[in-house]
């Protein structure tokens, strides 16, 4: 997908500028189909805060490697998992993450931590803690969020009155993400994707599934550009009938 430009006579970047308080719009779907982008595309046109919650879990899986825990044993992560501090800025131009006042936005994307997300995912005691992060955050966004993970319409947020599913084909998903970080192998991508997909899916605790009344949108044959206003649409529908 390429890359988006505002709406015009949208403020960018401005969450004052929106006229309905409180809204929520929760973006799931698999890695790949362009959920960063397209939430934070979309956030920047509506004038909304942004929260990119698959950042927070790779914050507390890197701090669970730099103090040394075994993030292949759910006891000992969630025996640690109250520790760190974890905070995320929510500007969509410029999103930030900090583990205990530290940023830490490059080291979360590192290998170890890529290895080490899927299990830390999934201990339901980190799930606990940061769900409840996650509502903090979007509790204090004032007149609207965009907010983008795995199970945001049907665990996080699962009143938002605006939920969409993103998927794609999985060579386009491969593709994307390879170009993303730099990577010259897309098949090795492509399988570390579709194992990703089978963690999220399988995994007990806020499995990912598209949250009832959500909006499936493949990604495949789209822009981004397109996709934002797929997604912008739906927003203004539900404004107008509010």
């Amino acid at each position: 997908m390429s890359s988006s430009a505002p709406t015009p006579g949208r403020p960018v970047g401005d969450p004052t500028s929106h006229q309905g308080p409180g809204l929520v719009v929760a973006i799931d779907g698999t890695s790949g189909s362009g959920k960063s982008s397209t939430s934070r595309g979309v956030a920047t046109r509506l004038g909304l805060r942004y929260l990119d919650t698959g950042a927070m879990f790779r914050a507390m899986t890197w701090w669970m490697l730099q103090h040394g825990v075994d993030v292949h044993d759910p006891a000992a992560v969630a025996a640690r998992v109250e520790e760190p501090s974890i905070a995320s800025g929510t500007d969509p131009q410029a999103p930030t993450i900090a583990v205990d006042d530290a940023d830490v936005a490059g080291p979360i994307r590192s290998d170890a931590v890529n290895a080490a997300v899927s299990p830390v995912s999934a201990v339901p005691a980190v799930r606990s803690r940061l769900l409840r992060l996650q509502r903090e955050v979007i509790a204090a966004a004032g007149d609207g969020i965009v907010v983008e993970g795995r199970d945001i319409g049907s665990v996080v947020a699962p009143d938002a009155p605006v939920k969409v599913y993103l998927s794609a084909d999985p060579a386009a998903r491969a593709a994307r993400r390879a170009a993303e970080v730099g990577a010259a192998d897309v098949a090795a991508t492509r399988e570390s994707l579709l194992a990703r997909d089978r963690i999220d899916s399988g995994r007990a605790t806020a499995p990912l599934v598209m949250a009832d009344g959500a909006v499936h949108i493949d990604t495949t044959p789209y822009s981004l550009d397109e996709v934002i206003g797929l997604v912008v649409d739906l927003v203004e529908a539900v404004e107008a009938r509010a």
